[in-house]
């Protein structure tokens, strides 16, 4: 059975843009006829203002001479160029802007087409993963992470999908009296799962060819069993939400992370078991929000972070058991809010004062060397 989608993953039309509106022209007879209107009176403006100002077209005293009335003339006759130097601007102005009316309907029904074509391959992923079928349900992760590729208009709306799946509750691992090709089966689903957490991560990291950066993925309640590879990856802006999440166990490396805008959201988070490595993270910009998260198993270590700039939250945040670790950061000058002074299993960075200078750093070292 298809896996089912929220209103908003619905595929949906694309708005219009000021580029895609029709263009409007006056028809071609009415533009030419105001043209001629409007220059045949300056013709009749100018000639009157002439008469008026030389007299009536009389030979002999008082009259106009010969020489100002051929002058008057080629007034006249510039006037009927000007004319037709309009008329003939109007048509051009006219042919150019039906080539751009023809260019732009030619853009539309491309951009329909591929709009279409999206959809088509967004229904297709979107029911391949509702599939019974493992090798199915991987064929649609890879068409989906491919479409986001391709279509940055629903790029959000895809990720959505994925990770709606990973918020699907897991099943559990079945006993040795099953039947035999259940944990098979089993592993398959799992493989599924992890494919999708790879796609993500990879199209997170700062070389990625083509970045999801900015993204929102709302990850909340996920459990999290397995290894998790966010090395190196950037948060610019977005919002990811880790919100009651299990880490309950395997290896979630956020090494090098640079969160530097939007927020990532730990809030009411369980850290049952899982090592969570931060080590060599920067916290310079945007929120990361531990508030009431549970410590309760498990390391979560901050070696080497630095906290320069943006909020960083542990307010109401329980620590049970297990250790978060503080001692080893490098830059404490926006330290974490709502830290408690002490808690079991809490490690606390050494005064500020001290963080940074060479003394620090050295023993810094010396710990890794031992």
């Amino acid at each position: 059975m298809p896996l089912p989608l929220p209103s908003r993953l619905r595929p949906l039309k694309r708005r219009g843009t000021a580029e895609d509106r029709s263009v409007d022209l006056l028809p071609i007879g009415v533009a030419l006829a105001v043209m001629l209107v409007a220059a045949a009176g300056l013709a009749a403006v100018l000639l009157f203002g002439a008469f008026a100002w030389l007299g009536p077209p009389a030979v002999g005293p008082g009259g106009v001479g010969l020489t100002a009335l051929l002058d008057i003339i080629k007034i006249a006759l510039a006037v009927v160029g000007g004319i037709g130097g309009a008329v003939a601007l109007v048509v051009a102005y006219r042919r150019q802007r039906l080539a751009e009316e023809d260019n732009l309907r030619a853009r539309q029904a491309a951009r329909r087409d591929d709009t279409k074509l999206f959809n088509e391959r967004f229904t297709t992923a979107t029911g391949q993963l509702g599939n019974d079928s493992a090798a199915v349900r991987l064929a649609g992760v890879h068409a989906l992470a491919a479409l986001a590729d391709d279509w940055a208009g629903g790029r959000q709306m895809c990720i959505d999908v994925m990770c709606a799946y990973l918020r699907l509750p897991q099943r559990p691992e079945p006993g040795p009296g099953g039947a035999a090709n259940a944990h098979t089966a089993w592993q398959a689903m799992g493989e599924v799962r992890a494919t999708i957490w790879r796609l993500i991560t990879t199209h997170l990291r700062k070389d990625a060819p083509i970045p999801w950066h900015g993204a929102d993925l709302d990850l909340t309640g996920v459990t999290i069993t397995t290894d998790l590879d966010f090395t190196d990856t950037l948060f610019p802006s977005g919002t990811i939400r880790f919100v009651r999440a299990d880490f309950s166990g395997g290896m979630v490396n956020f090494r090098m992370a640079k969160f530097s805008g939007g927020t990532i959201d730990f809030g009411g988070a369980a850290f049952s078991g899982a090592t969570v490595d931060f080590g060599g993270a920067e916290f310079s910009g945007g929120e990361v929000d531990f508030g009431g998260a549970e410590f309760l198993r498990g390391t979560v270590r901050l070696r080497k972070a630095k906290f320069s700039g943006g909020t960083v939250t542990f307010t109401g945040a329980g620590f049970s058991g297990g250790t978060v670790d503080f001692a080893e950061v490098l830059d404490w000058s926006h330290p974490a809010v709502g830290l408690p002074d002490h808690a079991p299993g809490l490690l606390l960075p050494p005064p500020p004062a001290a963080v940074g200078s060479p003394q620090a750093t050295s023993e810094v070292q010396e710990r890794e060397e031992t």
